[in-house]
């Protein structure tokens, strides 16, 4: 957060959210200047409701007194409003590459960002076994995209974080408090070398290391306000 976008930026969030970590990032990437306002779930402010008066959800992006919701609309917001020339790009310039990483985004929070809900907060042992078992087949599958994507280079965006490796980086915190809940190891180096590999540089990279949570106790007595 070294640099200033010109524009007061505010961020309403949850800690330990992945949607709200993968804005984090972006605008760390980005090296924009943001006022970070942590919210409560369980008694939720007026400044997030009438922010996002629709899902009632974080993270919200507040530019300039204009809120943006939906966190993959924040980052490519953030990618539109701060562009390349002044600030790294997120987003591929060409179209088709623009159009394969929103494709993989897409998939990401479709295929591991759903079973990750139920991972969190299905009451049988055998849902939440089931639903780590879909991400791990999603991560299988994103295996070959990365393959493709990345060209052997770092990550999905090439040289340098890009979209996709914000949107499934994202999640990684919280891949180690599924195997502690339900004893399935879902990025493991046997199955998915490339993205075990790719998670630890990820999870390590600057604008990542202090916003991912990695303290897994703490994150299960976080989710339990929301289990009792």
């Amino acid at each position: 957060m070294a640099a200033n976008g010109g524009d007061e930026l505010k961020l309403l969030g949850v800690w330990d959210s992945p949607y709200v970590n993968r804005v984090q990032i972006v605008l760390n990437l980005k090296g924009l200047s943001y006022e970070y306002v942590e919210e409560d779930l369980l008694s939720k402010s007026e400044l997030l409701l009438n922010s996002n008066p629709v899902h009632k959800k974080v993270p919200v992006l507040i530019h300039a007194g204009k809120p943006v919701a939906e966190s993959q609309a924040i980052v490519q917001y953030l990618d539109e409003a701060f562009p390349s020339g002044t600030f790294p790009s997120v987003l591929p310039a060409e179209p088709y590459a623009r159009a394969t990483a929103r494709f993989w985004a897409a998939f990401v929070d479709d295929k591991v960002g759903s079973p990750w809900h139920t991972v969190l907060f299905a009451r049988e042992h055998g849902k939440k076994a089931d639903a780590a078992s879909r991400i791990v087949a999603a991560l299988e599958t994103l295996e070959g995209a990365f393959e493709d994507c990345s060209g052997g280079r770092d990550y999905f965006g090439g040289d340098a974080i890009g979209f996709v490796d914000v949107v499934l980086g994202s999640y990684l915190g919280w891949f180690k408090v599924f195997e502690k809940m339900v004893g399935v190891r879902v990025l493991d180096v046997a199955r998915t070398p490339l993205l075990a590999a790719w998670g630890e540089r990820f999870a390590a990279a600057e604008a990542a290391k202090d916003v991912l949570p990695d303290d897994v106790d703490k994150v299960l007595e976080f989710l339990q306000k929301f289990l009792d």
